[in-house]
């Protein structure tokens, strides 16, 4: 007999013979509120079963209906059901350019904040760059923008051929731009001021220098010196565009020839590099109007720093070809933020525009004028950028003619040669 059969024999044995009228200990236990402890023989017989006998008997489900039995999924269905839920769901379709990462300090802008600030980054002052009609609209007045020349269409010379041809890729960049050219040219005003204005778009295959926008350079320094007005240029370019060879180089001479004919109508021009500003428009026209500014942290050179450091075999200083660089080596005349650029445009052009007097004042007086003594007058005339020669008396005659004078002018005097 196993030890569990002997345990239960004996509970049947002492239950037997115990007196239904006495208490049982278990009864007493009870009522004070204690432990109810197994009587000897009981937990004898426990502390003789083995370890493996005290485990608790299976007892066996109730019965289940056997529909039910049926929908119930298995244990391993049951946990794929779970992880199925702690899946990610599908993401909603998002718009894309949302946010921005500086190029300058490498923090990440949301879009529309950045624009609101002129694209200009709000944690180190990056100046982004520009589309051309946002250039427009930031520094003209609103409603004075008229474009010119905005037909002009570049031609595919050369039959310039690549991965795609230089005529298919000018006509994608028109279709996506929306613009002809990479030079958008008008007349506007800033602050009041009337001026002709002409924007170099980078968004239009790097606002290279081509043909048309060597001619359109040309017009506008036409135009300006007929209207008489400023000509104000603003450049983001790669440079000369490759795709038309020579003949975009031969604008870099064509552009500097206008830029000469209208300084010597004695109409004043003003460019502004913003970032980027490098190959042939630095080397050309961006360089040689009467006005050079720039926007702070611009890339503004010929090469770019890395073919110098390669050719030069050299490391280059900090800030290489900065704006805030260049001004240092006297290339470029102030460095303005993008906010205070029409301001100080409309500064230029009215320092350019001279004082304005109206109604001015005689310097002296009728009656003073005729009493004034001619002799003595014409005897205290100098020429204008003449000098006396070294240790001559202040009365010394400069030239044979007023030596003429002063002789006539002592004949005239009483007790002279004439008396």
């Amino acid at each position: 007999m196993n030890p569990v059969e002997e345990r239960a024999e004996s509970a049947v044995t002492k239950d037997e013979t115990k007196n239904p009228d006495e208490p049982s200990d278990e009864r007493l236990d009870d009522s004070a509120g204690g432990e109810v402890t197994p009587p000897e023989g009981e937990a004898s017989a426990a502390a003789d079963v083995p370890e493996e006998a005290a485990e608790p008997l299976a007892i066996e489900p109730p019965d289940v209906p056997a529909e039910k039995a049926v929908d119930e999924p298995p244990k391993e269905g049951r946990r794929e059901g779970r992880l199925a839920r702690l899946r990610f769901t599908k993401k909603k379709d998002m718009p894309g350019g949302l946010w921005l990462k500086c190029e300058s300090c490498a923090e990440v802008i949301f879009r529309k904040e950045l624009e609101e600030k002129g694209r200009v980054c709000p944690a180190c002052g990056f100046h982004f760059t520009l589309p051309g009609r946002e250039r427009i609209s930031m520094i003209l007045d609103a409603g004075t923008w008229k474009e010119f020349y905005a037909e002009l269409t570049a031609l595919d010379r050369l039959d310039f051929q690549d991965a795609l041809p230089y005529a298919q890729k000018l006509q994608r960049t028109v279709e996506r731009t929306g613009q002809n050219e990479a030079l958008l040219c008008g007349t506007g005003q800033i602050l009041g001021r009337d001026v002709v204005l002409a924007v170099l778009d980078f968004g239009f295959m790097g606002g290279s220098m081509g043909e048309v926008v060597g001619e359109k350079i040309a017009l506008a320094c036409e135009l300006a010196r007929e209207t008489r007005r400023a000509l104000i240029i603003f450049t983001s370019s790669g440079g000369a565009r490759m795709h038309e060879g020579v003949l975009s180089l031969m604008q870099m001479a064509k552009t500097c020839a206008a830029l000469q004919s209208l300084n010597e109508a004695g109409i004043i021009s003003i460019c502004v590099m913003t970032h980027p500003t490098t190959g042939g428009v630095t080397a050309s026209f961006a360089s040689v109007t009467d006005f050079v500014l720039a926007e702070p942290g611009a890339l503004i050179g010929f090469a770019g720093p890395r073919v110098i450091a390669t050719t030069l075999k050299q490391e280059l200083p900090p800030g290489f070809q900065r704006s805030e660089f260049l001004i240092d080596k006297g290339m470029l005349d102030e460095i303005v933020p993008r906010t205070e650029l029409p301001v100080m445009l409309a500064r230029l052009i009215d320092y350019a525009a001279g004082p304005i007097v109206v109604d001015p004042l005689p310097l002296e007086s009728p009656q003073a004028e005729s009493e004034r003594d001619p002799v003595a007058s014409e005897a205290e005339i100098v020429p204008v950028g003449r000098s006396r020669p070294p240790g001559a008396p202040e009365s010394a005659p400069d030239t044979q003619d007023d030596a003429d004078r002063a002789d006539e002018a002592r004949r005239r005097e009483p007790g002279g040669e004439d008396a």
